[in-house]
């Protein structure tokens, strides 16, 4: 540290891709000063990732109960204590919170709590003092965005920050959005007993997900009395007396208690200075190059403030990749399509690499081939009572350019996926493998098996 206010690296926003820049700077010897406005931990630990699979594994028991009597069990379910729920919920976040803090403090990081802003191409003023560093990282963010002229106002109209903080369970919902975020929240609420419409003005849900695995969650939500409204956007809501009216394009409404806005979350960029310092931004996101460099010398961006995938686990690879590119260490840039995805709803969709119709724009329709393994066959899954397909997209005598799941734990198996994809491995060497029995990673062993000319428990 050169001063008390100088420091090789100076982080604006303490969230994943920021406190994982600082963790690894940190070990690499260099002085960190973290600037955060409210926790260390951001929106992954307090607002998103994890609170929500807490409400989800919350729901999945819920639906457990329910459902006993079909494994032998006999038990009754009550209803959902939200007080109760919460405070499980917010138990697993105090404790990572509580985590993350002793790393901080074991790091000799210095945590400044307040709100920054960039005043030049290597200072943060927070709090009234200037904080220089060699380097800069902007890590600041996201929130959820809404739709024009729609206000999200907390009350009947929520957001999923609203949504984590419920103290109640609403009797009917609108969700409108059928990304991620939606769905999640489409699970959650069904499984606690809340009658619940998508709106989403894609064909599909998930549109971002492979064809086949959209298909098989709109199945699965039909068979869960899941509503949704696929193929005409919103148009407008009006509050009625007991709740809201939601309008779509195709002349349809939509009545519930309460209407969740999940259009995605957009950056948190404008009025801290970034532009004025000569950080070229578009429409809200810095721009950056592989190594995330913005466009300031110095000046680096990572995580939801950059237009690359929106998720915790990027952010981390980003603020690490970072932390080693200013030690000089020559990281490789990452490769985004190498990177698992997870929606974590009932059933779980998770994926790999490329889309069988992405693949086909790249490779050419008669380059690609694909495999579509179907859960009924695999005994663990028939012992979970879960129904799904692995599918794997690859290039005709070539690796494997993809694999989409859809099922109960999936996310589980994209470990596995992860390797297979960036690796590059051939289906013939993934089949080699003995894969443990009776477990759902038989499946994907099945499919490239399959792939490989030698199927198993296959039926045509």
């Amino acid at each position: 540290m050169a001063g008390d206010n100088q420091f090789d690296l100076v982080i604006l926003g303490g969230g994943s891709g920021g406190y994982a820049c600082a963790f690894r700077a940190a070990d690499l010897g260099m002085s960190v000063a973290l600037i955060e406005k409210a926790e260390v931990g951001g929106t992954c630990l307090h607002r998103g990732c994890i609170p929500t699979k807490a409400l989800l594994h919350a729901g999945e028991i819920a639906d457990n109960t329910r459902e006993a009597a079909q494994f032998g069990v006999a038990a009754t379910f009550h209803g959902i204590d939200m007080a109760a729920v919460n405070s499980y919920k917010d138990g697993v976040v105090g404790q990572l919170y509580k985590g993350l803090q002793g790393i901080v403090k074991a790091r000799k990081i210095e945590f400044i709590a307040g709100e920054g802003k960039l005043v030049s191409a290597d200072t943060v003023q927070v709090n009234g003092q200037n904080v220089t560093g060699k380097n800069v990282v902007l890590a600041t963010g996201s929130v959820p965005k809404s739709l024009p002229g729609l206000e999200i106002d907390g009350n009947r109209i929520i957001s999923s920050d609203h949504a984590l903080k419920m103290d109640f369970v609403p009797a009917s919902a609108i969700i409108l959005g059928g990304g991620v975020i939606g769905c999640e929240f489409a699970s959650v609420w069904k499984s606690f007993g809340t009658d619940v419409t998508i709106i989403e003005g894609l064909p599909h849900l998930v549109p971002l997900e492979d064809e086949n695995s959209s298909k098989l969650l709109e199945r699965a939500f039909r068979r869960r009395g899941i509503k949704y409204e696929l193929g005409n956007f919103f148009s407008g809501v009006e509050y009625t007396e007991n709740g809201v009216r939601a309008s779509i394009a195709n002349g349809k409404t939509v009545e519930a208690d309460l209407m969740l806005v999940a259009v995605g979350r957009g950056p948190v960029s404008a009025g801290l200075g970034y532009e004025e310092a000569g950080v070229v931004t578009d429409r809200g996101y810095v721009k950056v190059d592989q190594y995330c460099r913005t466009s300031v010398p110095g000046v680096y961006a990572v995580g939801d403030l950059i237009p690359t995938l929106q998720l915790a686990h990027v952010g981390f690879a980003e603020g690490i990749m970072v932390a080693e590119h200013i030690a000089g260490l020559n990281p490789a840039p990452i490769d985004y399509d190498g990177v698992p995805r997870v929606t974590y709803s009932h059933p779980e969709v998770a994926s790999m690499g490329l889309t069988e119709a992405q693949a086909k724009v790249k490779y050419g329709d008669t380059a690609v081939k694909t495999f579509n393994y179907d859960l009924a066959g695999n005994g663990k899954s028939k012992i979970l009572k879960t129904s799904g397909q692995v599918k794997v997209v690859q290039q005709v005598d070539g690796p494997v350019l993809g694999i989409h799941m859809v099922g109960d734990r999936m996310g589980e198996l994209v470990g596995e996926a992860q390797l297979i994809f960036n690796w590059e491995a051939l289906p013939q060497e993934v089949a080699q493998l003995v894969h443990a029995h009776p477990t759902q990673t038989e499946a994907m062993g099945e499919a490239m098996m399959a792939l490989a000319g030698k199927p198993l428990h296959v039926h045509d």
